[in-house]
């Protein structure tokens, strides 16, 4: 097997890891951001809006935060997402 048949296999393989990482946290986000609005609608008490909607944003943080370990995402860009979207959270 040439190297470069085997390093476009190692190519695709890294992609594919990449994508389901960027995948996961996209859809962590839009769910998120649907708690967000929803959770807006049924609670009148902003203590219950905020420790269910802290409790979303943190597994969103999980998800960037592995994202960045693994390195499939740059650290700036991780705290740009993570900083909008405790912005969010205020509003």
């Amino acid at each position: 097997m040439s190297s470069n048949i085997k390093n476009n296999q190692i190519i695709l393989r890294n992609r594919n890891h990449n994508k389901r990482y960027k995948f996961a946290i996209k859809k962590a986000i839009k769910k998120y951001l649907i708690s967000l609005t929803n959770n807006r609608e049924k609670f009148k008490t902003q203590i219950q809006y905020s420790k269910l909607n802290e409790s979303n944003l943190s597994l969103v943080y999980q998800k960037i935060d592995k994202a960045v370990k693994k390195k499939v995402i740059h650290k700036n860009t991780a705290a740009r997402k993570k900083a909008k979207l405790a912005k969010m959270l205020k509003y």
